[in-house]
């Protein structure tokens, strides 16, 4: 979080004698809120599914489903080493996360299980299949690969992104789901970020809103957006 936020007016600082992980931020239906929830939500798919494959839990291996011959646009290909049990961490995740959600059925509730599950998607988005040749000279008769996650970085990216292009939203007059706050914007789709207030100014301490200010770092004054 603080990586994607170096440059900007809130970086994922809290106030001093503020011991929760982002404080009082977290109380606010911003698009910071927005963020910190996805962010963490991938943050546990990515450290469970890593877990199974280096077998530090009994309850998980590599990927059960990755076995025998596929083929791709090179050709035929083995499933060999071991592929991220991504579709377990997205399980584990769902149950751990959004436990506490469930039990509600206010409007921050479904904007953090809305917000979560853009976060488990996330890190399955980068997927990728990588490959080993095998033959004389390194000639690529026999292929043997496997399914790994990216670099939680560009998870990270991906999020940072969408919380640029966030959405506001309102919730339905029956209360199950979301509209645009603004009919001039899109629905939000499952991979978006969703939120319902606007975010204070963190150029300016303000304990109530959990914002540390800009005290002792360079700012744009003259930017309109979300940098610094």
């Amino acid at each position: 979080c603080q990586h994607q936020f170096r440059q900007h007016r809130w970086n994922c600082n809290t106030l001093d004698r503020d011991h929760s992980l982002f404080g009082r931020v977290l109380l606010r239906s911003s698009r910071e809120s927005a963020f910190v929830y996805a962010v963490s939500s991938a943050g546990v798919v990515f450290a469970i599914t890593r877990a199974c494959s280096q077998g530090e839990l009994k309850s998980c291996s590599c990927d059960p489903k990755k076995k025998g011959t596929a083929k791709d646009s090179k050709g035929n290909f083995d499933w060999g080493g071991c592929s991220d049990n991504i579709d377990y961490g997205i399980k584990f995740a769902r149950a751990f996360v959004d436990a506490k959600e469930r039990k509600g059925k206010d409007a921050r509730a479904l904007m953090n299980l809305h917000n979560n599950r853009a976060g488990r998607k996330a890190v399955k988005r980068f997927l990728k299949q990588e490959c080993k040749c095998h033959g004389v000279s390194g000639s690529c008769t026999l292929r043997t690969c496997w399914l790994a996650m990216a670099d939680f970085r560009r998870t990270g990216d991906y999020l940072w992104r969408k919380y640029n292009g966030a959405i506001q939203v309102v919730m339905n007059q029956d209360g199950t789901g979301f509209t645009v706050a603004n009919k001039r914007f899109k629905k939000p789709t499952k991979n978006d970020l969703v939120y319902f207030e606007n975010s204070p100014d963190y150029c300016i301490r303000d304990r109530d809103a959990g914002s540390p200010g800009t005290a002792g770092r360079v700012c744009n004054l003259t930017s309109r957006g979300m940098d610094s």
